[in-house]
C-alpha cells in the first residue's frame, strides 16, 4: 500500500524557516518524480515544487522561488522541503505526491501538513 506521511509543519514567524519531509512508503520511490503542492484557506490547490528521480531536475513555482528548496533521500524514501524566508502568504497545508515520470501526473498524496506563518 503506497502511503505519504509529512511532518515537519508548524508555527513560525515572518522571517523564519521550516523543513517540511514526507515518507514514502513506495516501492519505486527512488525512479519517482516527487512535489510539494499547497492549499491555503479558500485557495485552489497550488504547485509548489517537484524533483526527478536522480535529483538532477528541480522546477519551482514563482512565488518561493529562491526561498524553498526541494530535495530527496532515495535510500532513506524521504522528501523534503527547506523553506526559507517565510512570509503569511506561505500559511497553508502542505501536501507531498508522487508521480511516475516527470511528464505523468501525480499519482499518490498525502494527507499534508500545516505551515502557518505569523506577522
Amino acid at each position: 500500500q503506497v502511503q505519504l506521511v509529512e511532518s515537519g509543519g508548524g508555527l513560525v514567524q515572518a522571517g523564519g524557516s521550516l523543513r517540511l519531509s514526507c515518507a514514502a512508503s513506495i516501492r519505486t520511490f527512488s525512479t519517482s518524480t516527487m512535489g510539494w503542492f499547497r492549499q491555503a484557506p479558500g485557495k485552489e490547490r497550488e504547485f509548489v515544487a517537484r524533483i526527478n528521480w536522480s535529483r538532477t531536475r528541480t522546477e519551482y513555482a514563482d512565488s518561493v522561488k529562491g526561498r524553498f528548496t526541494i530535495s530527496r533521500d532515495n535510500a532513506k524514501n524521504i522528501l523534503y522541503l527547506q523553506m526559507n524566508s517565510l512570509n503569511p502568504e506561505d500559511t497553508a497545508v502542505y501536501q507531498c505526491a508522487a508521480s511516475t515520470s516527470w511528464a505523468s501526473a501525480w499519482e499518490y498524496w498525502g494527507q499534508g501538513t500545516q505551515v502557518t506563518v505569523s506577522s
